[in-house]
């Protein structure tokens, strides 16, 4: 039987131009997902009968952005350490420094597109379905970029593939942030495709069902495999923080689809 599997360590920059200031994996995720997303909404919105324009694209872009960075960061504070930053406030900005939450961002953006839409008079599930036809992308990258910044570690194990990070304690994980790379990036990715070919954009809610079903379903699974977050533990004895926020989407996903497949 092959022992783990030693990984070098890796440089949380592509490129760095002093100590601790440069161009991180983690902030080129974030942008990259972003771009890609907008690329791809752009060319939707140059379908014929397509609920947003090109200029509400770039409008929603910047809208999502902040719900994405303000929501990820309050709520990894509120969620997982409010302990630590209400006795340290001036840390709540530093988010150079790392400390996102997707449920959090999830949030965010919720209400940043219920304002765009609002201000556009377009149905808010027409919105949503266009961000969650993209958000795989986002999630692929950000937990490739996890797993290079040897972050969100998986628990220990003795299976063939466990990895051993070179910033790490030694011991042998699962690689959980290339399961959730897997699942809520690739495989929840392929489901988005292929609703677009089937004309799922063309019932409002179908696609953001999926999206809060899908994820909510494969982060509950992975959270069995993932060192839960040191300040928090297991709560109850028997649940982290991650499955406890994964519950309300399960929920809500599978409300959508009641109600609209």
């Amino acid at each position: 039987m092959t022992g783990p599997i030693i990984l070098p360590e890796f440089n949380e920059f592509l490129i760095e131009f002093s100590d601790g200031f440069g161009i991180r994996w983690y902030a080129l995720a974030y942008i990259g997902g972003l771009l890609i997303g907008y690329w791809i909404l752009r060319r939707e919105a140059r379908q014929p009968n397509a609920p947003l324009t090109v200029e509400a694209v770039d409008s929603l872009l910047n809208h999502v952005l902040l719900g994405v960075i303000l929501g990820g960061r309050f709520g990894y504070v509120l969620f997982y350490d409010p302990a630590f930053f209400l006795a340290h406030p001036i840390e709540i900005f530093k988010v150079w420094q790392g400390g996102m939450a997707f449920h959090g961002g999830l949030l965010g953006v919720t209400i940043a597109m219920w304002l765009f839409a609002r201000k556009h008079k377009i149905p808010i599930l027409a919105v949503s379905d266009r961000v969650a036809m993209v958000t795989p992308i986002g999630l692929c990258l950000g937990r490739i970029s996890n797993f290079i910044n040897a972050e969100l570690q998986g628990r220990v194990t003795d299976l063939p593939w466990a990895v051993v990070f070179a910033e790490g304690d030694g011991l042998a994980r699962h690689p959980s942030q290339l399961y959730e790379a897997g699942l809520e990036g690739l495989v929840l990715g392929l489901v988005m495709v292929y609703g677009y070919h089937r004309s799922w954009l063309a019932r409002n809610g179908r696609m953001t069902a999926i999206l809060l079903a899908g994820y909510g379903l494969a982060r509950f699974m992975i959270e069995f495999v993932r060192e839960p977050d040191a300040q928090l533990g297991i709560l109850f004895g028997f649940i982290t923080m991650g499955q406890i926020l994964c519950l309300p989407m399960l929920a809500a996903g599978a409300y959508l689809l009641w109600r609209r497949v």
